[in-house]
């Protein structure tokens, strides 16, 4: 009894954040004491971007080498679309299980395992002989990736839990990991492919996460975290039966996402109905058990804050059309252009220019700017971007359209997720920032696997019966427009919704950061918004 209760006030003490505790004359933007040097401190920022980049720099490979794979193993479309959805299934299922792992169990061993293992593994998959094989192979590398990216996530949070420009410029850099991950890997896997051949762009990735591993393990902190005995406590606080939901519920829906587009009789297919609606039902059920079970991965209180909800929805918005412009604009230029590999790496190198320009302006102006202002500039880059891209015909000008398109979609997409990322992490405890982190990535993955699943079906629709008169007639882009017509569509609300926001700068001078919401137990914060005057911690009343 007396060892249970001194956990349970340690883990109550870690819990609190560091505004419930006096406030230190220390620098918030001095150096975190857990690095010895700035150098340390800059590789281990490299080192968690790469992790969240996983995911993304695994399927913007798989985009460029797909059509080579294809060939050399003789593989079906369905193998071929399982390359990326396999992928996607498993890394969405299962980040809100290693979620909890990472802050029950510790975070530093699972982060530097994970992108070893990934590493062996894509290894593997540059050996494979059959679609199969290599299908299999990409779903354990999306295990490993969602093993990967809350232990990051969690340590970068629990380092700069004081709000700060420093914190902004961490997350900044963080923050580039996921929207540049896929067009690096794009490009990168594109002169690899084009150069040896498709099996290099597997073993490209191998040989830089087994190199980040290494850095990873010389340059993470010691992880300072209470971490839990495996007891019965400790599995009620796992919360096996709300994973097994989500595992299930998550899986099921991506999976009949995934398949619709092929399925024998489409989106009527008997299989892709049952999958669709049973996995509509568990993510239900997930929802209402984490409500009502006491130990439950995420409290649902938090969405009470009004910011953090819109902020997510808008997110949400954007990240229903940036991931399929981006594969069926590199797409575009493979098939109907003609490019090769390393040509429509070429054309999307202004992605990753104006996407690490846009990273450093957010994270340089955060404090200064109301980032409700940065997320709206993003919202409308991201619609008028899509939009660019769906008017484009076969014939117009790359510079007139495709261009100013692929700028402006880094722009929306690197602009609002930095400001939600630090504005989600801020409003977990330090114990739950595994958890948080994963909750974001978790629905971000969501919204990508959605939108593949509705942008096939409206490509194969529109390509079946294609226009005979009007401004698309008879033009090989009109099934790709279509796609980003619905990629613009889809971000429309979003925009909509930034009016409504209430957010003012983070990490600026005075910034505490977090305020208690909800309850008297502290477990659940929120950020204080700058723009209501609050200087201090003082309670939000309109969030409860």
């Amino acid at each position: 009894m007396g060892a249970d209760a001194a956990d349970a006030d340690a883990e109550v003490a870690a819990s609190i954040s560091y505004h419930d505790r006096p406030i230190s004359d220390k620098d918030p933007n001095a150096r975190p004491e857990c690095f010895t040097s700035t150098l340390q401190e800059c590789m281990f920022i490299a080192s968690v971007t790469m992790a969240v980049a996983m995911t993304s720099f695994l399927t913007g490979s798989i985009t460029v080498m797909s059509s080579f794979a294809a060939r050399d193993l003789n593989m079906t479309n369905a193998e071929i679309t399982w390359m990326n959805a396999a992928t996607s299934l498993t890394a969405g299922s299962l980040l809100l299980f290693f979620g909890s792992v990472a802050d029950l169990f510790g975070r530093k061993a699972m982060f530097i395992a994970s992108m070893f293992l990934f590493s062996v593994f894509c290894l593997g998959a540059g050996f494979s002989t059959s679609g199969m094989t290599l299908d299999i192979l990409c779903g354990v590398l999306g295990i490993f990736s969602a093993s990967s990216v809350p232990p990051a996530q969690g340590m970068l949070g629990a380092i700069y839990e004081l709000p700060s420009r420093r914190k902004n410029r961490a997350f900044g850099c963080f923050s580039a990991g996921n929207p540049m991950g896929f067009v690096f890997g794009t490009i990168l896997s594109g002169l690899f492919t084009q150069v040896f051949s498709w099996r290099a762009g597997f073993w490209l990735l191998a040989i830089v996460y087994f190199v980040t591993s290494i850095v990873a393990a010389f340059t993470v902190p010691r992880d300072g975290t209470p971490k839990r005995r495996l007891d019965a406590e400790t599995v009620k606080r796992l919360d096996l039966p709300g994973t097994g939901l989500t595992v299930l519920g998550i899986g099921m829906f991506c999976a009949a996402l995934s398949l619709g587009g092929d399925a024998p009789q489409g989106w009527k297919t008997p299989y892709v109905l049952v999958l669709l609606i049973l996995g509509l039902i568990l993510i239900a059920a997930f929802v209402v058990w984490e409500i009502k079970y006491p130990y439950a991965m995420i409290d649902m209180k938090i969405w009470y804050d009004r910011d953090f909800s819109l902020l997510l929805i808008v997110l949400s918005c954007g990240f229903l059309g940036f991931p399929i412009f981006s594969f069926w604009i590199a797409l575009y230029f493979q098939t109907q252009l003609n490019y090769n590999a390393l040509m429509t790496g070429v054309h999307m190198l202004p992605m990753v220019i104006v996407g690490l320009t846009a990273n450093a302006v957010a994270a340089l102006v955060q404090h200064k700017v109301s980032n409700k202002l940065l997320v709206g500039i993003g919202a409308a880059a991201l619609t008028v971007s899509f939009t660019l891209a769906a008017v484009q015909r076969y014939g117009d000008s790359y510079w007139a359209f495709s261009f100013p398109a692929l700028c402006l979609c880094v722009i929306g997409v690197d602009f609002q997720f930095i400001v939600a990322n630090m504005y989600v992490l801020s409003s977990m405890p330090t114990n739950k920032q595994s958890i948080a982190g994963s909750l974001f990535q978790t629905l971000t993955r969501l919204c990508t696997a959605i939108a593949y699943g509705a942008a096939t079906a409206i490509f194969d629709a529109v390509q079946r019966r294609p226009a005979t008169s009007g401004y698309y007639a008879k033009n090989a882009a009109e099934p790709f427009a279509a796609v980003f017509w619905f990629a613009a569509a889809a971000s429309v609300p979003g925009l909509l919704l930034v009016p409504f926001l209430r957010i003012g700068t983070q990490g600026h001078k005075g910034d505490t950061g977090r305020v208690k919401v909800g309850g008297d137990d502290g477990n659940i914060v929120a950020p204080v918004s700058e723009q209501h005057g609050r200087s201090g911690v003082e309670e939000r009343g309109d969030a409860v």
